[in-house]
């Protein structure tokens, strides 16, 4: 920001002016001159003043009328005036010069030490005003964005209290009903059937119950900067045909059907576990929003490595929700929706993606679904390498 200030000097006679002017002039101080209240007033609308020095006596309008014109605006009313006069006439000339709002009346010849001092001071009142205007700016803004940070842990604390425990208690639910088949005095127990089903439903939860353990312990990797990548050359379509394998029984238990387009051999080099990360968070992302709609995946080549695209065919997200879906605690749709998650996969995916020096994109319309594209490297540059 530019820190020289401006001081207005108003007086009809040009000699005066460049007196005055030669008098205050320094590298840190613009002068702006006018030679009449008119001119004055338009410089006054224009720009912002530290200091005003107005010559009493002028044709047309005098100092003392500019200067109730200057109270009188909202602009201009906090401006400091020093009134400049060859002569006091009489006592009330002075009385009239601090009710018009003067903080201080110079008779001419003037004092140049007296001049220079006075003006110094109001210069350095004007810029610690300034500096405390920008502080208090500061501090509003520190203030809300603390308050926002407040409200999202709030709001993130309470999802992900009620996620963490939501696969507790059904593990504690189904154990607690295979407990009270189980009677040894009697010789009861439950069948194979009804406990290998309650330790299937309870495996199901623990695995949920560790990938949100590891999306928080994610995120505090990120924030701390020690997200570790391990590359290495693999075939992206084999990964991509892997995963959608591991998750045949899942999208099929959620009613998406599944369509993939992975057939190309494309090298790159990546992190393994990472970029799986990338596609089962894609997927999850799928079945929650996809409306049990066909998901069709698809990985081709490009100039520079590959693209994958997840598609689905479900709600879709709004325009103006589309740019937060990547940040952290937030999710394209309410938290009412019946719809589970920390709203963390989507942060992750893009760190890591960013991780790989590659990029993430979202195309969405509502009520037609989503297409989330990752765009990765053949090699990622230097930097991404830890």
């Amino acid at each position: 920001m530019n820190s020289r200030v401006k001081i207005l000097l108003v007086d009809d006679l040009k000699d005066n002016l460049l007196a005055l002017e030669g008098l205050l002039r320094r590298d840190d101080v613009e002068i702006l001159k006018a030679r009449s209240g008119t001119e004055a007033l338009g410089l006054l609308m224009e720009h912002e003043f530290a200091l005003a020095l107005l010559d009493v006596q002028m044709p047309g309008m005098s100092g003392f009328e500019l200067a109730e014109l200057m109270r009188g605006t909202n602009k201009t009313k906090n401006v400091p005036i020093i009134f400049v006069s060859a002569t006091a006439k009489h006592q009330s000339f002075l009385f009239k010069g601090y009710e018009s709002g003067a903080v201080d009346y110079l008779l001419k010849p003037l004092d140049t030490h007296a001049v220079k001092s006075k003006v110094n001071i109001f210069i350095e009142l004007y810029r610690s005003q300034r500096e405390q205007k920008e502080l208090l700016t500061k501090l509003t803004i520190s203030q809300t964005e603390l308050e926002q940070a407040v409200r999202i842990r709030d709001e993130f604390m309470s999802i992900a209290s009620h996620e963490l425990l939501t696969p507790i208690t059904s593990i504690k639910m189904q154990l607690q009903m295979a407990r009270r088949g189980v009677k040894p005095d009697e010789g009861i127990a439950p069948t194979p059937a009804m406990l290998a089903r309650v330790l299937d439903l309870s495996i199901t939860q623990v695995y949920r119950l560790t990938a949100l353990i590891r999306d928080l312990l994610d995120v505090t990797r990120i924030e701390s900067g020690k997200l570790t990548y391990n590359f290495e050359a693999l075939d992206l379509a084999a990964l991509v045909n892997e995963v959608i394998d591991r998750f045949f029984e899942q999208m099929k238990e959620a009613e998406c059907p599944v369509e993939v387009s992975a057939s190309e051999k494309i090298i790159i080099t990546c992190d393994r576990f990472r970029i799986e990360q990338v596609l089962i968070n894609l997927l999850t992302n799928a079945m929650k929003y996809g409306a049990k709609s066909l998901v069709q995946i698809k990985v081709i080549s490009s100039p520079t490595g590959a693209e994958i695209s997840v598609t689905d065919h479900g709600m879709g997200i709004a325009k103006e929700e589309q740019a937060k879906v990547f940040d952290r605690f937030e999710r394209a749709v309410s938290n009412n929706n019946g719809i589970s998650g920390l709203g963390l996969g989507l942060y992750i995916t893009k760190q890591i993606v960013d991780g790989h020096g590659g990029w993430i994109a979202l195309e969405s319309e509502i009520g037609r679904g989503s297409t989330f594209k990752v765009g990765l490297l053949n090699t990622p540059p230097a930097s991404c390498e830890n």
